[in-house]
């Protein structure tokens, strides 16, 4: 039983107070051992190692996340695994508590090592990582899905068993690669080195020229990947970068809207495929498929064809860029079809616009050459109807004129027709129709006067003779008297 006057003595305020002091001041310098202790170890463990440089890319470091194996030799009872938690401390039987974030298995090793000597004699330490934790890196700019990712990290083979790191050209891929509009000169890879920034430029174009990089950088955890946008778009480079494995993927559907001089005008859904088809139809029957390369000409040949007053040497593609600005890119159909520069046929990305102008004035050679082309659909239509010997809808050639239209509904009713002059009526793209007389001469060429381009889905009028008015309105008034004659006829009347 505890003597009450000692109780008394302990409980006065003054006495306690001093108690603590005393237990404090016990406790301190053992605390400030520990601390020591662990700062001379670090600084053994650090020594004891090669320093490592900032870009050196060879030697994992330990975080939260990695799950290690500490080795405690001739003490298996010390020895264990450890998932490393965020703050990076694990807590080791004897000597507790030991922070191991930002340092190498062996450095860390070290360090315990020192710590298990104050019990053992020369106690021999090895560390093991079992399973590296992801790392979280950042794409940004001409990518296809800029973003956060998490990499895995695996581990490595051979003449290199250490961990081995995602590099760029990981990253690229699973954000699902560059656009066409990326200048792959100068992407670039930023690292935080301690409380800076350490920027390095990456000439990815080598990679497509040479098949190599002159340095194959790997990632680390925080590292962003910035893909800048060309200032001049290159054809012959966009080509290259589509054809690249690290860009994006041939074969993903991309939605491109077309407007202008085609036949119909709107967004199309392009899917690259083989190339076995480059036409077929009609402007109007919507059942042309072409496949292969998602070029301009491909997005035209879906659109149904150019019409008649396309402009095709002054084409223009619209392409948004990540960073908010519009790439102008002209293009010339015309040199393609002539010189058979393939750099004219653009591919395309999802988002682009093609605008295909009117032509000012039309060449009836350029007009004719262009109906051959797949650039035209293989037939238009056109209505001919009165006083033609096959009245009715009639598929013609892109860029026929008129008087081919005509001879294809096969010729004028040389008794009833007017061949003077005809009607003709257009549907306009805004939705208003034109109606205008056109004289007719067989003899002339194409010109707007009188043998005009017919667009598709025109209807040619052939009007009546006089004499076939004549002839028409006769057998109305008379055509009832003749039905009374054969009555009374039939009566012999």
């Amino acid at each position: 039983m505890l003597n009450t006057s000692l109780f008394k003595f302990l409980t006065q305020p003054v006495v306690g107070t001093a108690l603590l002091i005393a237990a404090f001041s016990a406790y301190l310098p053992s605390v400030m051992a520990q601390s020591s202790t662990d700062q001379r170890c670090l600084s053994q463990a650090l020594r004891n190692t090669t320093q490592q440089n900032e870009s050196d890319t060879s030697t994992y470091t330990l975080g939260g996340g990695d799950r290690i194996r500490v080795n405690v030799f001739e003490v298996p009872e010390y020895t264990g695994e450890y998932q490393v938690p965020p703050g990076g401390a694990i807590n080791l039987p004897l000597i507790g508590s030991v922070r191991v974030q930002g340092l190498t298995t062996e450095q860390a090793a070290d360090l315990i090592a020192c710590k298990y000597s104050t019990y053992l004699k020369r106690p021999l330490i090895s560390v093991n990582l079992l399973s590296p934790r992801p790392i979280n890196i950042f794409v940004a700019g001409e990518v296809t899905r800029p973003g956060a990712y998490t990499l895995s990290l695996s581990g490595g083979a051979g003449d290199n068993p250490g961990v081995q790191y995602p590099t760029v050209l990981a990253a690229l891929t699973t954000a699902q690669g560059v656009t066409l509009a990326a200048d792959v000169t100068q992407v670039q890879l930023r690292r935080k080195v301690r409380s800076s920034e350490r920027v390095v430029t990456l000439n990815l174009k080598q990679l497509i020229q040479t098949g190599t990089l002159p340095e194959d950088i790997t990632l680390r955890d925080g590292d962003t990947i910035v893909v800048p946008t060309a200032t001049d778009f290159n054809v012959a480079e966009s080509r290259n970068i589509f054809a690249a494995n690290f860009a994006a993927s041939q074969t993903t559907p991309r939605t491109v809207t077309i407007i202008g001089e085609v036949n119909r005008p709107g967004s199309y859904l392009v899917t690259p495929g083989s190339i076995n088809d480059q036409g077929g139809g009609t402007a109007n029957s919507g059942t042309a498929t072409p496949t292969g390369l998602p070029n301009v000409t491909r997005v035209i040949q879906l659109a149904g064809g150019i019409t008649a007053q396309a402009d095709i040497r002054n084409l223009r593609l619209r392409r948004l860029t990540r960073s908010g600005s519009e790439q102008a890119i002209d293009i010339n159909l015309w040199q393609l079809l002539q010189s058979g520069d393939a750099n004219q046929d653009i591919i395309v990305q999802d988002g682009d616009t093609i605008v295909i102008p009117t032509a000012t004035e039309i060449n009836p050679a350029e007009a004719t050459q262009l109906a051959t082309t797949t650039l035209s659909p293989a037939r238009i239509q056109v209505g001919v109807v009165g006083e033609v010997k096959r009245p009715g809808l009639t598929d013609v050639q892109p860029n026929s004129s008129l008087n081919q239209a005509i001879l294809a509904a096969g010729g004028f009713n040389d008794a009833r027709a007017s061949s003077s002059a005809v009607d003709l009526i257009r549907l306009n793209p805004n939705g208003s129709v034109t109606k205008r007389v056109v004289k007719i001469d067989f003899s002339a060429g194409i010109n707007e006067q009188t043998n005009p381009i017919l667009r598709n889905n025109d209807v040619v009028v052939v009007g009546r003779s006089g004499i076939a008015k004549f002839g028409d309105t006769t057998s109305t008034v008379t055509g009832p008297l003749g039905v009374i004659f054969s009555i009374l006829n039939l009566f012999g009347l």
